[in-house]
């Protein structure tokens, strides 16, 4: 069967053969605001301590936005980073996706708001909503539309500007977040980072172990919404933390068996950076060694949709990620939901 080929995209058939398409991150851009919040400013304003907070987290410090910033004016710089590295125009894009929670507005998208600030045109945008775990799931769209041959070129975006709906009187979780944004061009043209086998899940049973109970339908704002601290994050570390540590180990077990590549194949782990015991945990799953496992949690805190990209983007322009490079990536986050996929150079 020969299917007609349409603007946005190429045929997947030619001459009643199947043509093979692989998806390939072909540009990586990050954005992380000035504002620096340290281990000793919190220290001001909750029971805590630099040593308490480094043991058990690893974090020394953590961006946030400033006043009227929002998450589109992290995601725009990002963006703008990552078409740079790809040698492309904002017109060359044919669809963008945002992954947060914590958009410009419920309605219109940030991605709409995006791809007009930066002129790509009428474009496909839309945000979605994966917490953490966003980038996984955005990676895995993007991959799916460019090997069907929907498009050819998309920008993936991450994005949290969390520190907006902190309760800063918990001293158990406004230690972890922070403010930034990441983006990668994905095209059907390489050389790059071909996009291989994933693992995705969610389990909204456990969706109340991590939460932001009011701003929706279920309890829209109010005067008593506001009065109780309901727009703030709420979240059971214990409970979260051993989720994450199996999910994570699962779903990179499970890529690897997908794509059919060895642990001891493997060159890096990006994992997110929510917590430096999970991280540990997910590397010695992988039986991996310190040197193969990126960490930047120490500067920037929990990113939530932003961490990979931002850590992906880093270790490539820091050359640690090298042509011929296998890379897992890997994440859990609200829903609760996780997710890992293998990236290969």
């Amino acid at each position: 069967m020969k299917r007609s080929t349409v603007k946005s995209g190429v045929s997947q058939y030619e001459m009643g053969e199947t043509v093979s398409r692989n998806a390939y991150i072909v540009g990586v851009g990050h954005c992380v605001p000035d504002g620096v919040i340290t281990n000793a400013d919190l220290e001001k304003i909750v029971d805590t301590s630099d040593e308490w907070i480094v043991t058990r987290t690893g974090i020394r410090e953590r961006r946030k936005v400033g006043e009227g910033e929002a998450s589109s004016d992290l995601v725009v710089k990002a963006v703008e980073n990552a078409l740079e590295m790809a040698g492309m125009e904002a017109g060359d894009v044919q669809g963008i996706i945002v992954g947060t929670v914590t958009p410009d507005y419920p309605f219109p998208s940030t991605a709409a708001l995006v791809a007009d600030r930066i002129g790509m045109g009428k474009i496909p945008a839309y945000d979605f909503e994966a917490g953490c775990s966003a980038f996984i799931y955005g990676l895995i769209q993007a991959k799916a539309f460019v090997e069907s041959g929907i498009m050819d070129r998309i920008v993936v975006a991450g994005v949290d500007c969390l520190t907006k709906i902190t309760n800063w009187t918990d001293r158990s979780s406004c230690i972890l977040f922070g403010d930034g944004a990441g983006a990668v061009v994905i095209s059907s043209r390489g050389p790059g980072g071909r996009l291989g086998g994933w693992h995705w899940g969610a389990d909204g049973s456990l969706g109340e172990h991590l939460i932001q109970p009011a701003g929706g339908s279920r309890h829209p704002a109010s005067h008593e919404t506001v009065d109780e601290n309901l727009h703030t994050i709420r979240m059971d570390g214990s409970r979260i933390f051993k989720h994450a540590v199996r999910a994570m180990r699962d779903s990179c077990m499970k890529a690897l068996e997908i794509d059919g590549t060895e642990k001891k194949d493997v060159d890096l782990l990006i994992s997110h950076q929510a917590n430096l015991r999970i991280i540990d945990a997910t590397a010695r799953a992988l039986e991996l060694k310190p040197e193969q496992v990126y960490i930047n949690i120490q500067k920037y805190g929990n990113t939530s949709a932003a961490s990979i990209p931002i850590a992906l983007d880093e270790a490539l322009r820091e050359g640690i990620i090298k042509e011929s490079s296998t890379v897992v990536v890997a994440a859990f986050g609200a829903g609760l939901t996780w997710g890992g996929m293998i990236l290969h150079w």
